[in-house]
């Protein structure tokens, strides 16, 4: 068996809570300019939003990171593991 270190690659990612709820449908969703108003209240209430990933579509809950990848995909990281995977470059 062989040791593997991750290769080095920075990313763009967004944490989701209620207050950069519409910057994160704006990073998942570029082209959406208006968002239904009780689409919004919703999602706040609920705290949850669906997003699209290679696996399918997978509940992102307030507080869980939106990573996309460097293939432009999707995906999601609860934020005790993104903290001691990832740090900030900018």
């Amino acid at each position: 068996m062989s040791k593997y270190r991750k290769k080095p690659v920075i990313i763009d990612a967004i944490q989701l809570t209620s207050e950069s709820l519409m910057d994160c449908i704006s990073f998942i969703y570029p082209d959406i300019s208006v968002i239904d108003h009780q689409t919004l209240i919703t999602i706040r209430k609920n705290k949850f939003l669906y997003i699209e990933t290679l696996e399918g579509d997978m509940k992102a809950q307030f507080g869980d990171y939106i990573i996309k990848g460097v293939q432009g995909e999707f995906y999601l990281c609860k934020p005790d593991i993104f903290e001691v995977t990832y740090e900030k470059v900018e």
